[in-house]
């Protein structure tokens, strides 16, 4: 891979996923490793793939991502965050399409706080009168 890129940080939940894409043949590294073995269910690889076939760049370039954090979910949202980016920085002229879709907005849907004299956020404990 070249070393001229573009970059772009995704996030979603807990997971963090730091995106460089170059100019190349379509190839998508996470962590070192094939896409499709890091996540291997099918609508995680549609997730990923979703802002390329939008913006018709699938296979015009190679994606190295580095993620942290969270579940494979939610990281595959945080790598669609990420690409989103990344292409934006290559092209501005693709925002409209993606804010469209709604994949440059940060989902900011956090796990809720557990509260002191709770089972967990909401959950109470068992009440009994008798």
């Amino acid at each position: 891979m070249s070393s001229d890129f573009f970059y772009g940080t995704g996030r979603r939940k807990s997971a963090v996923a730091r995106t460089r894409i170059y100019p190349g043949s379509g190839q998508i590294l996470v962590n070192n490793r094939p896409f499709d073995e890091y996540f291997p269910r099918a609508t995680l690889q549609m997730i990923v793939r979703q802002p390329l076939n939008l913006t018709k760049t699938l296979g015009k370039f190679d994606i190295k991502a580095t993620i942290d954090g969270g579940g494979v979910a939610g990281q595959a949202e945080a790598l669609r965050h990420g690409i989103s980016r990344a292409l934006l920085s290559y092209d501005a002229e693709l925002r409209p399409t993606l804010k469209r879709a709604g994949f440059l907005t940060r989902d900011a849907r956090i796990k809720e706080r557990k509260k002191y004299g709770l089972r967990s956020a909401r959950a109470r404990f068992q009440y009994s009168k008798r």
